[in-house]
């Protein structure tokens, strides 16, 4: 099943992408005229349907069989506004998850994930502009990463029981301030502020889709690819992250209990503009199959962050005003 959230005559909906249409589960439920009110908050907010569990999988299902069955519900997904597939309390991220990422830019050690946080302030959904303030950043850089959202509770999570906590995956890009971020000491090695070259409006656009955990069994099997207008700019797989979800999961829940909605961005493979910027310690590379940087985002410029089997999430750089 693929959630979205969509833009309809002033307010944000709740919908199923079915084919080339959407599913409103509130239009299309309300037609049988046994919705409660506590049903009518669930199907309303991304967020609680999640934590529903099993009955707000029953209610969306419903909202399917009704719409496929009777016609209702119904809105061709062409021209719907998109908005990001929920609104998390947190977005708790893994930095440093992809060796070629690592070879991009100064050394770093580690023994586990980088774990730093984005607010929620900072979503947006797809076609939301990515806003470049010089304020904020004047080396405004892109990263693609699979975002995996949290289904059910659960603190100290094993390994082999941390998928069941997942609820699905949508598509995050890690929108950066590199000269936020990157503090470099005369040595040449460098330290990271996380908090400012991560945290500012529109740093994070989520979507087009929530992918549930049945459609996607392995998330370890996902091809990545970002491009900058037409260029090519990163091209992996997530099979090639040094800690899977599952470990992440464990990770993150060592230190929070998980709750229904939140969102663990898995990091983002090589081929960032910081690979360009030697003043921030960048490292030219070489591959075939990708076009190396010339410098960071700039107004204009259309970043397309697409994961397999979860879609395309495409947003425009402009300045800000």
């Amino acid at each position: 099943m693929k959630l979205l959230r969509y833009q309809y005559r002033g307010e944000v909906r709740v919908g199923i992408l079915d084919g080339e249409h959407v599913v409103d589960l509130s239009d299309a439920l309300v037609s049988e005229g046994t919705l409660t009110e506590g049903d009518q908050r669930i199907i309303t907010d991304t967020t609680a349907l999640i934590a529903a569990g099993e009955y707000g999988r029953e209610l969306s299902e419903r909202a399917l069989e009704l719409s496929r069955s009777k016609g209702i519900g119904r809105k061709p997904l062409d021209g719907l506004p998109l908005r990001a597939p929920l609104r998390p309390e947190i977005i708790l991220c893994s930095g440093e998850n992809y060796w070629d990422h690592r070879e991009e830019k100064p050394p770093v050690e580690g023994k586990e994930p980088e774990f730093f946080i984005k607010v929620p302030q900072g979503v947006i959904g797809p076609d939301e502009d990515i806003v470049l303030d010089p304020v904020v950043t004047k080396k405004l850089d892109y990263e693609t990463e699979l975002a995996v959202v949290i289904g059910k509770p659960g603190r100290h999570i094993s390994v082999e029981k941390a998928l069941q906590h997942v609820f699905g995956y949508t598509v995050m890009n890690d929108v950066t301030a590199r000269d936020r971020q990157v503090r470099m000491r005369p040595d040449g090695t460098c330290w990271y502020a996380l908090g400012p070259g991560k945290n500012f409006d529109t740093c994070a656009p989520m979507g087009p889709v929530l992918v549930t955990r049945d459609e996607i069994p392995d998330p370890q099997t996902l091809g990545l690819c970002t491009r900058i207008n037409d260029d090519v700019r990163q091209m992996n797989s997530t099979a090639k992250m040094i800690w899977s979800v599952a470990e992440l999961v464990k990770f993150f829940s060592t230190f929070l209990t998980l709750q229904p909605g939140f969102v663990i961005s898995t990091g983002t493979p090589g081929g960032t503009a910081w690979a360009s910027d030697p003043d921030l310690g960048g490292r030219p590379y070489q591959r075939g199959d990708v076009v190396r940087p010339a410098g960071y985002l700039t107004p204009g410029d259309v970043v397309s962050c697409e994961i397999e089997r979860i879609g395309v999430l495409r947003n425009k750089v402009v300045l800000s005003s």
